[in-house]
């Protein structure tokens, strides 16, 4: 189940305007080109961003996501046509056979539950053709992100066309162990209406992660740095063995 930022509608309509720097996908996409890819399977692709992207360059794009409002977004967005939408998640793919799979940005710790980690890799795997790649990124434990998930260093007003003005910012509510929860909260000028959602991510070590690829049958092929984040994540390329 999607968390409310992803699956009200009132959110999914204002995430890409509050998150229009999505400079990280770059990485990705050059990722794709390194490896010759022409077809990709954008696991957790919310509003459809970076499937679009990868469409608009001549790439064969399959996006799935739980989230129907995000969904929604994404099939309204000029282009979409020329990308297949699941409604799901990797655990309950239809066959097929991709050169690449993807999960950018939180994906792959929004995927908080041992089970579905594991389902959401052998999913994944079964997806790819024989010696496809899977490239996602998690961040370092190490250098406590949540840390400066506070209101006082996340609050921000923004104007959103057709929305108005949205004040917004996110508050820790617990850190137990891997497990960060926080809550974001939105208020619309508007209206005055409040809405927020709470959300857990799972902070993987290195050889934690290497260790799951490895017990779904990938051969992990490189731990990259994030360019655009140096020294705060791990890019995992794997490849399906």
């Amino acid at each position: 189940m999607a968390d409310q930022i992803f699956e009200h509608p009132r959110l999914a309509a204002i995430y890409d305007p509050l998150d229009p720097d999505r400079s990280d996908l770059e990485v990705y996409a050059a990722v794709a080109a390194e490896l010759g890819a022409r077809s990709v399977l954008d696991v957790g692709c919310g509003t459809g961003t970076f499937a679009l992207l990868l469409a608009g360059r001549g790439f064969d794009v399959t996006g799935v996501d739980p989230a129907d409002a995000s969904l929604d977004v994404a099939r309204a967005k000029p282009g979409s046509e020329r990308v297949r939408w699941i409604h799901g998640d990797a655990t309950g793919l239809p066959p097929m056979r991709v050169d690449l799979a993807t999960m950018t940005a939180n994906v792959a710790q929004a995927i908080a539950e041992p089970a579905d980690w594991t389902g959401t890799l052998r999913g994944i795997h079964d997806a790819l053709r024989p010696g496809g790649h899977v490239v996602f990124e998690t961040r370092d434990p190490a250098k406590r992100a949540w840390l400066r998930w506070n209101r006082e260093e996340t609050y921000r007003v923004v104007e959103v066309e057709g929305a108005g003005a949205v004040e917004t910012w996110c508050d820790l509510l617990d850190v137990s162990g891997p497990l960060v929860t926080f809550r974001g909260t939105w208020v619309f000028a508007a209206d005055g209406q409040v809405l927020t959602s709470d959300s857990t991510l799972r902070f993987r070590e290195r050889d934690e992660v290497e260790a799951e690829l490895v017990a779904s049958r990938f051969a992990v092929r490189e731990v990259r740095d994030a360019p655009d984040r140096p020294g705060l994540e791990f890019v995992f390329l794997a490849q399906r063995s």
